[in-house]
């Protein structure tokens, strides 16, 4: 009996410390979430005289005063690739939003307005998939002037219609709904349905839509930033670092290339990840264990 006993004791212990899916889906966005908003968090606070030039310490290696190393004029790699990333994830968060409310304003308009409107909206869309976003990316950028600007407008008007296009589809059928059709017979307007019955059941979509838009939105802000159209030479931004570094892997200086880079793709899935929780942890059909 006593075996027994401990046997059961064990098992409920498992019980007791085991997580069902929907928790460790919750825990892992709760993790990335938290991880995200502490590098935000740094690299807001780093001090810049951190990054100030020291040519006594240039082009050393990575060890424990300096993570990173250091790069041609002295300074530590490490402080200035998590300001690049505080500064990458700040303006990655004004386009990705920039962007949902485009294609959030659009793809309602598209299924509420009308069908000339749709077809115009459904044009806008197909117009801008048919080029791929980093195209059309730099020439707004190129256009408006390259800097923050520049940048910022090219992500919110090249990366909404993917999205714009599920809206319009996810309204298309909630507007077919049993409750939408009597509100109609009430006389209710459509802007008035659109607020109270549709934006709501929208929650999650574009919910999970901005997240998703964020690594690509940052992974496209580098790229431009890489070749010399988007954020100033004078920011620590990672597009920068990257392109400066270019110069000098050759002299076998591989540190100032592979920390920011590699730094810059866990960031990318850490809001890749959080995005695919969100969708698990949304649908129903998924998140349960």
């Amino acid at each position: 009996m006593i075996p027994s006993l401990k046997v059961k004791n064990k098992e409920q212990k498992m019980k007791l410390f085991s997580l069902n899916r929907r928790q460790r889906t919750l825990l892992t966005i709760l993790f990335f979430a938290i991880f995200l908003i502490t590098v935000v968090i740094v690299g807001a606070v780093l001090d810049k005289d951190l990054i100030a030039t020291n040519l006594i310490e240039r082009n050393l290696a990575p060890s424990l005063d300096h993570l990173f190393g250091t790069d041609w004029l002295g300074r530590d790699m490490f402080t200035r690739t998590i300001m690049g990333l505080s500064l990458s994830i700040g303006v990655g968060m004004i386009g990705a939003v920039g962007s949902t409310l485009i294609a959030l304003t659009l793809g309602m308009a598209a299924a509420t307005m009308g069908k000339v409107a749709d077809r115009v909206i459904s044009w806008l869309i197909d117009l801008f998939l048919s080029v791929p976003h980093l195209v059309t990316l730099i020439l707004i950028a190129f256009a408006l002037g390259g800097g923050f600007k520049g940048i910022v407008m090219g992500l919110m008007l090249t990366h909404w219609p993917s999205l714009a296009r599920v809206i319009r589809a996810e309204v298309m059928q909630i507007r077919s709904a049993e409750y939408v059709q009597i509100s109609q017979q009430m006389g209710k307007s459509r802007w008035w349905i659109a607020i109270h019955h549709i934006l709501p059941h929208l929650t999650p979509q574009v919910l999970i839509g901005f997240m998703l838009l964020f690594p690509h939105v940052i992974l496209h802000e580098a790229a431009v930033t890489f070749i010399g159209l988007g954020l100033s030479p004078h920011e620590p931004a990672i597009g920068i670092i990257l392109s400066e570094s270019m110069k000098y892997l050759s002299a076998g200086m591989w540190w100032l290339a592979f920390f920011p880079g590699f730094c810059l793709l866990i960031i990318v899935q850490a809001f890749d990840r959080i995005g695919e929780n969100l969708r698990l942890l949304i649908d129903p059909t998924k998140s349960n264990n």
